[in-house]
């Protein structure tokens, strides 16, 4: 990779406009990260255990049952109460899923189909691909792959890997075929296109500031339930006005172990009345946004 395949332009002054269904301003994009079982743990034959999470103190050589646990808890109880918040408001999500964690819990991606949830990759295990391996990268996706397939019937559309991606990950998405998009990208409030050799690809660009992972990770951002809803209804209002001239996307980035958790579960659920009160908001599906994004926009 070399410096002219980087973009310091994008759309410029002038982007271009989405029509998002129902005139909306702003196209909001849930998503909620499935990470748990597939996060490193020595009881699971990995090579070390997991060293970011809520509890600071990593254990090295041996298991670590305070950060199992603190995992655990997504699943268990986390992932229930999301649901809930995010049913109650009529708001579909993409869940981010690792492979291993659906290959433990496929219960959880067969009920979130039911609930008419998207169900996207995350990977296998919840680990960066920058300087993977290639053939070891495209066995990788091919075994995420499967098992979010073996659970959900149908094999995901979506991409997206933890913090960096290895030069190769996007043509070898392609290679492996059947993927509509990736979110390996922070670079734009709105989708782009970008080309993998002769292919023209789609990418909807992530958040990490819009995200419940400033409650964890040291940072502490946000220490509070109303510390999350204000900045992210912050960045809604500011898409929101905006949007009468450009309308945008809003990545909000949730986990199960996070802000599933009954201190903070509150901020999701203003959040979401917030953005319902004020109008303007298209809640969609990251597959649902690129579908429309290529039919708006096709190839020449």
């Amino acid at each position: 990779m070399t410096t002219d395949t980087r973009d310091f332009l994008g759309y410029g002054a002038n982007p271009p406009d989405p029509r998002w269904p129902g005139g909306a301003r702003v196209a909001v994009s849930f998503v909620v990260n499935v990470e748990e079982g597939a996060e490193l743990s020595i009881i699971d034959g990995d090579e070390r255990n997991e060293a970011v999470y809520e509890v600071t103190d990593e254990v090295k050589g041996g298991p670590d049952p305070c950060r199992d646990t603190h995992f655990e808890y997504g699943t268990r109880v986390g992932y229930h109460r999301i649901m809930r918040v995010l049913d109650a408001h009529g708001a579909p999500s993409t869940l981010n899923a690792c492979g291993r964690a659906i290959q433990r819990s496929p219960w959880l991606a067969q009920d979130a189909v039911a609930r008419g949830h998207e169900v996207a990759c995350h990977g296998w295990r919840w680990e960066r691909h920058a300087g993977m391996e290639e053939a070891h990268e495209r066995a990788t996706i091919a075994r995420a792959v499967a098992a979010i397939r073996d659970a959900c019937g149908t094999a995901p559309i979506g991409w997206h890997t933890r913090s960096a991606p290895s030069a190769n990950t996007r043509r070898l998405l392609l290679e492996h075929g059947g993927f509509l998009y990736d979110s390996d990208a922070y670079s734009d409030d709105l989708p782009f296109f970008t080309r993998v050799g002769a292919t023209r690809h789609l990418v909807l660009p992530y958040s990490f500031d819009t995200n419940d992972m400033h409650f964890h990770q040291g940072s502490q951002r946000f220490t509070t339930a109303a510390h999350f809803t204000e900045y992210c209804v912050d960045a809604y209002d500011a898409l929101w006005e905006e949007g009468a001239d450009h309308p945008r996307m809003l990545s909000i980035g949730l986990h199960l172990r996070m802000i599933g958790r009954a201190g903070r579960i509150a901020g999701l659920d203003r959040l979401l009345r917030h953005m319902r009160d004020k109008g303007g908001a298209w809640f969609a599906r990251r597959d649902s946004i690129a579908r429309h994004w290529i039919a708006r926009f096709p190839e020449a």
